[in-house]
């Protein structure tokens, strides 16, 4: 179900175990061979093709295409809400689906600048409602959820997600090979060790120049559908989780 295409009292019948997502992503820089809508494009096909499998068992909000994403501000384009301001517009969608009924929420995110503050957001709102037993608040970011691709195919370089990357340039290539630019002339970016295993604040700027992080060139779109097959699975199942929630348990 799809929230935006329900009248309200639509909505109000609906049963309130059944789970609403929150599709989370972003307008940012994506080097310069991929649009700035690529969070979001990425993000939307995956809700698209999980909502055909999993049909009316889950009601999909609209995506948020606004995200978490000053660390990018030095590139044209990117469009960022500030991380408290971030924080508080989740917290407010949270508070507004649990006002209207709703106990199982989930934020599914497709931007690494949204992963901090939807975990705050759900841990803040769990405090908020901390009464309640009947409450299940998540955040799950797509890349996420299990699936090693290397594991699964051998030709791919990376071991995980970087930025305008070889996945996602992967994934536009299968989704939209017209938006995706010249690939040959750029260079790959290393991850580096930026004081792993602790966590450094960073801009993009320092890290790369161009705006990417990881090699683009090795890129194609039989590795996009791959990454599409095997993260719309992962996400499938994790939400399969969710709907056969018992209600009060801790695993799940």
């Amino acid at each position: 179900m799809r929230l935006q295409e329900l009248s309200w009292p639509a909505i109000a019948a609906v049963s309130k175990n059944v789970p609403v997502v929150v599709p989370i992503a972003a307008v940012e820089q994506h080097g310069r061979h991929l649009p700035i809508f690529t969070d979001s494009m990425l993000l939307d096909e995956v809700v698209r093709t999980v909502a055909q499998r999993l049909g009316n068992r889950i009601v999909w909000a609209p995506l948020l295409w606004l995200g978490n994403s000053h660390y990018h501000l030095d590139f044209a384009g990117t469009l960022s809400a500030a991380p408290r301001t971030y924080l508080d517009v989740l917290g407010d969608l949270i508070d507004n689906f649990v006002a209207h009924g709703f106990c199982r929420i989930v934020l599914l995110n497709g931007h690494g600048g949204n992963i901090v503050p939807a975990s705050q957001a759900v841990f803040e709102a769990r405090q908020r409602y901390r009464s309640r037993d009947d409450l299940l608040l998540l955040a799950a970011t797509y890349w996420l959820l299990g699936s090693q691709p290397r594991d699964k195919n051998p030709t791919f370089v990376q071991d995980r997600m970087g930025h305008a990357c070889e996945w996602e340039t992967s994934m536009i290539l299968k989704l939209a090979p017209h938006l995706v630019g010249d690939l040959p002339p750029i260079d790959p970016v290393p991850f580096g060790n930026p004081f792993e295993p602790g966590t450094r604040g960073w801009i993009t700027r320092e890290r790369s120049t161009p705006g990417h992080i990881g090699d683009p060139r090795q890129a194609s779109a039989e590795k996009g559908e791959i990454l599409f097959r095997l993260f719309t699975g992962d996400v499938a199942a994790f939400l399969d989780r969710v709907i056969a929630w018992d209600g009060q348990s801790w695993d799940g």
